[in-house]
């Protein structure tokens, strides 16, 4: 059987990259708030698309069509896809910091996964493509998964 599924992005371009940086106070806040809603969108879009929740493992193979053939480079996608693979896990409660005594929001999560560990996803490099001319930049996830033995079926 073939688990396999196409996410499409709502992005032109990565929402972050390793090259943002993050120095001043209201960069940070930025970042947050950047990753906050890749994790809404991508729980949204999954919802939509009927993705299948508590699979054994799953592999999130990032695209990039850039709109221009500039010389990029793949690791900055990282960025991006760390937040998307967060929000296919199960995503966590909201709690107080037990070093901090401070509270800790909720993160949203799909429940594809458990975690983002290897046990459970595999983050293979994003991959970046050419250029098409006159079509803007888009982005996309491949997502391939299994489930667990005895939910596909083997004994």
């Amino acid at each position: 059987m073939n688990n396999t599924a196409i996410l499409p992005l709502p992005y032109t371009k990565p929402p972050l990259s390793m090259n943002d940086s993050g120095a001043s106070r209201g960069a940070a806040f930025a970042k947050a708030s950047a990753r906050k809603q890749i994790r809404e969108d991508v729980c949204h879009l999954a919802t939509l698309a009927w993705l299948p929740k508590g699979v054994e493992h799953v592999t999130v193979q990032l695209h990039y069509q850039p709109r221009d053939n500039r010389v990029r480079d793949t690791d900055n996608l990282w960025a991006t896809l760390k937040p998307i693979c967060d929000a296919l896990t199960v995503g966590k409660a909201a709690r107080i910091s037990p070093r901090t005594k401070r509270p800790i929001p909720a993160q949203i999560g799909y429940g594809m996964v458990a975690d983002d560990a290897p046990r459970w996803m595999a983050k293979p490099e994003p991959i970046i493509h050419p250029a098409v001319k006159g079509e803007p930049g888009s982005m996309w996830l491949e997502l391939s998964w299994r489930y667990p033995a005895e939910l596909a079926g083997v004994s």
